[in-house]
This record gives C-alpha cells, structure tokens and sequence, in this order.
C-alpha cells in the first residue's frame, strides 16, 4: 500500500477540459454570524516520516470531526497520528472540556486509526456514535476496515470497536485514479429513533451499506449499492428523512468527467433504487453532502473542479423536491471568492431546525502549499439565495500550517444547531507543528 497521494492543486490530473459554465448563485444579505475566539484541542509536532505501513514515524494530530448536542456543547472527535487512535472530547459552550481527559476510542496503538465521523442520538442525549477507518492489513492490495463504536454514558466510556467491513479490499479508500485517492471514505448518520446507517467505499469500487437496529450492538451484513474496479465509488454521504428513507450519494473514480448520484431506499436500507444524476457536467464532481430539510426537501452540495485539472474549482449547490428524483440547477455558492482565495473544494453542509443552511468548505491560495483556512456561505430561505462567501475567522492557523486531513479531505467539519455553528479545524506544519482546534459561531438575531 502507499500513503495517499492527493494530487496538490496545481497539477494535472490529465487532459484539459473547458469549463463547463454554470450561473452564479444569487447572493443575498443574510444576517452575520458572530464568531468567538478558538478553541484549542490538542497539538503536537509536524512529524510525517516515510510511508512505511503502520510503522510510519508520524507524529501529528490531525482529522477533527464535530457534532452538537442540544444543549450546544460540542462532542469532539480527532486522530492521533503517533498513538494512532481515535480521540474524543466534548466541550461545553464556554469552551471548558466536560471530561477530566480525552477518551481513547479506538485503543489500537499498533493499527493507524483515521477520518472518524461522529453521531448523536436524537432521541437519547448520552449516546454517541463514532465510525472511522482502521488500518488493517489484511492480504489485499490496500490496507483498510471499516470500525465503529457507541457510548451510552455521554463519551465517559466507550464500546470495544466492532469491525465493520471485515473484508481485504481496502476499505475507507475514496479512489480517483490507481496513484490517487483520499482516506476517509464513509458517513455515519441516526436516525430520530436511534437507527444507526453506515456506508463506505473500498478501493477496488465498491460501496457498501449497514445498518444497525439495536443502537450499535450489532450491524447488519453489508450490502453492496453499487461500484467496481472499472467506476470505483467514492465519498458516500447519508441523509435520512425519518426512520425508512436514506439517500446515500456518491461520485466515481477512474472518469474525469464523473457526477454525483443519488440513490434512495424507503426501506431502511434493505435496497436501495436506481441512482439519479444530480448534474450531468463536463468537469469533475466531487465530494458530495447532503441534508433533509422542511418538506421533505433534500439539499446538496459537492465540489466541483475543471476535468483538466485545478485551473478552476468551485462548491455547487442544488436541491429536489420530489425524494431525489429531479434535481434543480445547480448553483456556485463559492463566488466571489474572498479575498486572496483561488479556488474551493471539499464542502461540509449543515442545516438547523430552524432552516437555516450552512456550507463550508476549504480554502486555497495557489501554489503547493495546500489550503489555508475555511470558507462559508448561508442560506436563510431553504436554498433560493446564498449570503456572499466569507473567510470564517480563526480558521486560518497563523504560524503558517495548512489545513489538516492529510490522508484525505473527505471530512465532516461542521455542525449547526438552532443558529449555533461548530467546526472543528486541524493545520499541520510539516517538521514543525500540528494542531487541533474548535471554532464556535452563532447567528446574529434581530
């Protein structure tokens, strides 16, 4: 196996390819957002030594991931790279951690741990779920399964991690070409009643779907909705309308041109029907996320970059509002770009019981030094308009790190809640610094 090879941004991937255009998003005056000061997680060095499977020498912090709970405290989720485990937190909306200290959740010092997801139960405020990719090596091309565990005491403790995937075929890969791919590669979500849906993609193409009934004892056999060596998926996301219906989304590797699907299942996921394009484009869609919001109405957002390469890469928003069947056009909600920004890629979506929706995503500048800082734009009347993008503040680390991830972007940084915002941030500054850090914002009331 070899480390993740994400191409940085300014190389090819092959062949150029005119941008395919697309009309702006109308841009509306939405209330500010007022953004407290950071919060720092954890930090560490910089150390990120030569692949060597899982006796690489790194040393790092990295792959935050972040949820809300409903009295706005923050269950916090990273990775760290020299004790190669899963650790969790949650901080109170004052930023004081509730926990005297991080809990171990994945607790396999020898086994590289990566990219976790993290779920709240809706329906019962101490459980907390968390899935993430282990790196076993277990005789096949790649190295990968899929783990998962659950707590039922508010994160004090956690569950022995339950395999997943058990499979050799590198699960947790999201593959764009044989030599790139990103880590990170599956979703987690709950449903009102506690049903826990998890999906994930392998290297070789596959994607796969599981669900559990019984709040994460057990999970079903995996089912298999699609992908191959030939159109590898990659990058599913979840979202659920009430406790039968999940759309799980995807874009494919191996296709410079390829688009986001989404497929649906109103039988909680026993099968899933045949999948529907969002958009049929010139360029390359990627990394898609989606959320239900009122009636029934289903949002996403993906990324989208030009098929020859990184000349231009915007965020894209559409919606339907017929179950996923037909999709509106899409929209750039990634323009203007903010100052001193070129180029957006890996969204995050959030939407709030109020209506509100909120799109992240990660900044970059140019050059090979990968993103700086995080971006957002929002929406106050279910998608028909966009506020003007803006730099969110702290998010940039100012001793010169770029944005963290560094096995794979495909994360889930953003979590919002009745107008409060929560992202979990990570930089690293190769031989130098890493850190983790949370940044809390609210909307403005009038």
């Amino acid at each position: 196996m070899r480390a993740n090879k994400h191409p940085h941004l300014e190389q090819a991937l092959t062949a150029a390819c005119a941008f395919f255009a697309v009309a702006a998003t109308e841009v509306s005056e939405q209330p500010g957002i007022s953004w407290s000061a950071p919060v720092d997680i954890a930090s560490g060095p910089g150390q990120r030594g030569e692949w060597r499977q899982n006796e690489s020498d790194w040393d790092y912090v990295d792959d935050p991931t972040v949820a809300l709970q409903e009295n706005g405290a923050a269950a916090v989720a990273w990775v760290d790279q020299k004790r190669k485990d899963v650790l969790f937190q949650i901080y109170e909306r004052d930023g004081k951690p509730r926990l005297k200290e991080p809990v171990n959740v994945s607790r396999t010092p020898a086994v590289f741990s990566w990219l976790p997801r993290i779920a709240l139960a809706p329906d019962r405020p101490g459980d907390i779920y968390i899935l993430w990719q282990e790196i076993v090596f277990s005789g096949g091309s790649h190295g990968g399964d899929i783990f998962f565990a659950r707590s039922q005491d508010g994160g004090a403790t956690f569950t022995e991690p339950l395999n997943l995937s058990k499979s050799v075929g590198g699960d947790g890969k999201g593959r764009i070409t044989a030599s790139n791919w990103d880590n990170g590669s599956l979703d987690l979500a709950v449903t009102a009643r506690g049903g826990i849906c998890a999906a994930w993609t392998e290297y070789h193409g596959s994607l796969w779907f599981s669900r559990s009934d019984d709040r994460g004892a057990t999970f079903t056999k995996p089912t298999r909705v699609s992908g191959d060596d030939d159109r590898p998926a990659r990058a599913p996301a979840l979202a659920l309308d009430g406790d039968a219906t999940i759309y799980l989304a995807w874009t494919t590797g191996e296709d410079l041109r390829a688009d986001i699907r989404v497929a649906r299942s109103d039988d909680r996921g026993q099968r899933f029907g045949a999948p529907t394009m969002v958009a049929r484009t010139s360029d390359y869609s990627d990394a898609p996320k989606l959320a239900v919001g009122a009636g029934e109405k289903l949002h996403v957002v993906f990324g989208e970059r030009a098929a020859g390469g990184w000349r231009k890469a915007d965020i894209h928003y559409t919606h339907s509002s017929d179950g996923g069947r037909t999709f509106a056009p899409r929209r750039i909600v990634s323009e203007p770009h903010p100052a001193g920004a070129r180029l957006a890629a890996f969204p995050s979506l959030s939407l709030d019981r109020i209506g509100n929706i909120f799109v992240t995503w990660e900044i970059y500048r140019g050059g090979n030094s990968g993103g700086k800082g995080l971006a957002v734009a929002s929406s106050a009347d279910a998608g028909a308009t966009f506020s003007a993008p803006a730099v969110i503040p702290g998010s940039v680390d100012p001793e010169g790190g770029a944005n963290g991830s560094n096995q794979g972007k495909l994360m889930r940084r953003l979590a919002v809640n009745d107008g409060v915002i929560a992202i979990a941030n990570s930089s690293l500054k190769h031989g130098a610094k890493s850190r983790v850090w949370l940044i809390r914002g609210a909307l403005d009331r009038h």
